[in-house]
């Protein structure tokens, strides 16, 4: 099941990303966030943007979000996304379908752009992402420091549909989430 996330999530998504915070280059991130942290990063994350939750049985298999770009205001219509899959759920499609069920969510926000940002040499996820349409955008060399070494940044960016001239104003996700075309496609989604 596809699902919208929540506060409660917050400690299955801490033990999912603890293992890239601590022994991983999937995030830069260097001192756990601690669970609380995670809460109040959904629940900010959500006035705006989509965080997705793949669920079976009542566990948190994997999540996905949007996040912004950048902050000044002409980067409105582009997106940052992430994905982070527990490793006995990998290989089983889960990342493709919630991957899609986030972008599609994207689109109705009239998000035109979506930019994932992968440490290189990243092949899995390249590979992923290649798979959803994204293609290479660049790379920031030696971008981070992270486990001992300097690490490379690959830039891969998806056009999500024709953007207009002028743009329609971003729907903040808070609005999106409630209508019925939305809640039909996440159904479809799953």
């Amino acid at each position: 099941m596809i699902r919208i996330a929540t506060g409660d999530d917050a400690a299955a998504f801490h033990a999912i990303y603890l293992p890239h915070v601590l022994e991983g280059v999937a995030t830069f991130e260097t001192v756990p966030p601690g669970v609380e942290a995670m809460r109040e990063r959904v629940l900010a994350r959500l006035e705006q943007y989509p965080w997705l939750v793949w669920e079976e049985a009542g566990a948190v298999l994997a999540y996905a979000y949007a996040s912004r770009f950048r902050e000044r205001a002409a980067y409105d219509w582009i997106a940052e996304t992430s994905i982070y899959v527990r490793p006995e759920a990998q290989r089983r499609g889960i990342a493709r379908r919630l991957y899609g069920a986030l972008l599609d969510t994207m689109r109705m926000q009239h998000i035109y752009q979506a930019v994932g940002v992968i440490t290189l040499s990243g092949t899995t996820s390249v590979a992923a992402h290649e798979a959803m349409g994204f293609t290479p955008a660049g790379v920031w060399r030696q971008a981070g420091y992270k486990l001992g070494q300097w690490w490379d940044v690959g830039v891969w960016q998806k056009a999500l549909g024709e953007p207009a001239n002028p743009p329609p104003p971003l729907i903040p996700f808070r609005e999106l989430r409630e209508h019925p075309a939305w809640q039909a496609r996440l159904t479809r989604a799953d």
